[in-house]
């Protein structure tokens, strides 16, 4: 990025300027980005390699891994966040959040929110997947303590409910 000195993100909403040298350097994945700079703890680093998808975060409209991705590279981008699922106003989960909530299709949390996003990303674009696309979706998020079935039991409550929202 020649003569670049600052970039502009919309991350959950709201515009977001950072200077690189000053805020960010050069080498800085958007997964650091969030969690040093913005202070989004829900993003987790976790295998920083892209494998187990525990720092995916919404981009531009699709699910991505944000630690193979340098911030530097989002110029322009929207970003969403599992802190950005939040109603702003309400402060009420999204229905996605709550379903997973209800149907305990979590335990240590760890890498919910990037599952979650992921799935957020999927309804986003097909709002009644089958039970295979949802799996194929989340094929690239590994959780070691949870059984995905009750992932898949929240998910599918989501669509059932026709709330998945947008």
């Amino acid at each position: 990025m020649p003569d670049k000195t600052k970039i502009n993100l919309e991350v959950n909403g709201k515009p977001c300027e950072l200077m690189i040298g000053k805020d960010i350097i050069s080498s800085d994945t958007l997964a650091e980005t969030l969690r040093n700079n913005l202070g989004l703890l829900g993003t987790k680093i976790s295998c920083d390699r892209g494998a187990c998808g525990a720092c995916t975060v919404i981009l531009n409209g699709k699910a991505v891994l944000s630690c193979m991705i340098l911030t530097v590279e989002c110029d322009g981008m929207n970003v969403t966040t599992i802190e950005g699922l939040e109603d702003p106003k309400t402060g009420q989960l999204h229905p996605l959040q709550q379903s997973f909530i209800d149907h305990t299709a979590f335990q240590c949390g760890f890498c919910t929110p990037g599952i979650i996003m992921t799935v957020k990303a999927l309804l986003n674009e097909n709002p009644k997947p089958t039970e295979d696309e949802i799996k194929q979706a989340l094929s690239g998020n590994f959780c070691r303590c949870i059984s995905h079935y009750e992932v898949l039991k929240a998910v599918t409550a989501v669509i059932e409910g026709g709330k998945y929202g947008k």
